[in-house]
């Protein structure tokens, strides 16, 4: 089985979706409860992502320092 990947991006777009809908009067009385848990549920993920992608931007990348060229004496 392949592993899928859900960007954040894909999530905040499906969180678009359901408010557009909801605006939209869409969504039943008895569905709003399950639909807002949903929607909850997408933002804590959105926010974990973004927290994740933070922090690895936060962490040091060692720098590797040039060594000058060593001159070499081809008359010898």
């Amino acid at each position: 089985m392949e592993a899928k990947i859900v960007t954040a991006q894909d999530l905040a777009g499906v969180v678009s979706i359901i408010d557009v809908c909801s605006q939209r009067g869409a969504f039943r009385g008895e569905e709003l409860a399950g639909v807002g848990r949903l929607r909850e549920t997408f933002l804590a993920e959105i926010r974990d992502q973004q927290v994740e992608v933070q922090a690895a931007n936060a962490v040091a990348t060692p720098q590797v320092e040039s060594v000058p060229a060593v001159e070499t004496d081809s008359d010898e």
